[in-house]
């Protein structure tokens, strides 16, 4: 990446020579031009909210900038950048958006999110560190700022206005209001699910923002409830990329001896799941942890992984998500153990089971919708 500064070398996590998606968008240069030719003094603190891959901070270094994210991906990747760009260890804080944000903010950078409901929960968690003198700029691709995000920022930090866009990209400019009278963050959301989806019928389910479906039961997961394995007994159980934890939850309800390991590559998801579990007084044992889908789970210590992929990384559509956790999955299951998969039909999510398992039969289907079991034959 080309900036005012010199050129960035750049990648994702987890790094793939043959992943042709960049590290950065036209939103993250725009950012960085801007700040450069209007001269922003980017003393104080500086803080960073959304910053995809580390592109942002690795730019601006320098400035001892602190980082806010809700992706652990995306922090292993700024990690990453850093620290070829020859970054000191601890020159650039990293927090994730679970953390207490800082006291004093003096500059507010902004990679708009794609989820309306994570920019307002931010804003509002930031918004009582802002000064008048508070420099906020904020950034993304045209197609990612609508009237109601720039609403948004008008309403709970104060006079808003927009640029013309370059290469597609926008910039939102923003004066901080401090005696604006904000509402109350509404986030974490919670609403009872409804009947008819096993073991959780009409349990509570808790929604950070940012969490897929926080408002609503989607369908994919409404399907997979009504096909989980049940009477495991004492087996670990993974709900890999558990979202706000329904599936796990269902499963320890379901199986009181089961260990349920809930894991997500979301802060806000993993925080859901957790409330969600605790929320429904659910027996057994669990943990909840945010990683890199099944990396640092020991080698064939795991019994059945269930699994709703994700088919997007940001705006763009991708099966890499997927196949990874499909791959991680066979390497944590002992053999004999049970790969379940929810998706849609039109995925071909059985193609790539077989390839990986050598298996895959249906348990369940409708028009849309398929349930898919994996198993694994061996220890390779």
């Amino acid at each position: 990446m080309t900036t005012p500064w010199g050129e960035l070398a750049l990648t994702r996590f987890p790094e793939d020579p043959r992943d042709r998606l960049r590290a950065w968008d036209a939103s993250d240069e725009y950012l960085l031009r801007h700040l450069a030719a209007e001269r922003v003094a980017l003393s104080g603190t500086v803080v960073v909210v959304g910053d995809r891959w580390g592109a942002l901070v690795t730019a601006l270094a320098a400035h001892r900038p602190v980082q806010i994210t809700d992706s652990f991906l995306g922090q292993e990747a700024t990690r990453a950048n850093l620290a070829r760009a020859g970054v000191e260890p601890g020159t650039v804080r990293l927090l994730s958006t679970q953390d207490p944000p800082p006291d004093r903010i003096d500059v507010l950078l902004v990679r708009v999110p794609k989820s309306l409901a994570l920019l307002e929960d931010q804003l509002l968690r930031l918004a009582p560190a802002l000064h008048a003198d508070t420099v906020v700029a904020g950034t993304g691709m045209v197609k990612e700022i609508h009237t109601s995000t720039l609403q948004l920022f008008e309403r709970i930090l104060g006079p808003t206005r927009t640029s013309l866009a370059e290469k597609k990209a926008r910039l939102i400019y923003c004066t901080p209001e401090p005696s604006l009278e904000r509402p109350a963050n509404p986030w974490p959301y919670g609403y009872a699910l409804p009947d008819g989806v096993g073991a959780v019928s009409g349990r509570a389910v808790v929604n950070h923002a940012g969490v897929f479906c926080a408002d609503r039961l989607d369908i994919g997961t409404r399907f997979f409830l009504q096909h989980l394995p049940t009477g495991r007994g004492a087996q670990r159980i993974v709900d890999l990329g558990c979202g706000n934890g329904v599936v796990g939850t269902a499963v320890a309800l379901g199986n009181p001896e089961a260990e349920v390991l809930f894991v997500d590559e979301s802060f806000q998801a993993v925080a859901s799941a957790e409330g969600t579990y605790k929320a429904n007084g659910a027996p057994g044992r669990a943990e909840f942890r945010v990683g890199d889908g099944l990396t640092g789970v020991p080698a064939g210590s795991v019994d059945v992984v269930l699994n709703n992929p994700p088919f997007h990384s940001h705006q763009a559509t991708t099966d890499a998500t997927a196949w990874r956790m499909f791959a991680g999955a066979r390497r944590a299951l002992r053999p004999g153990g049970e790969l379940w998969v929810v998706g849609n039909r039109h995925l071909g999510y059985h193609v790539k089971l077989r390839k990986l398992f050598g298996n895959s039969q249906l348990v369940a289907g409708d028009p849309k919708f398929v349930v898919l079991k994996a198993v694994k034959r061996s220890n390779d």
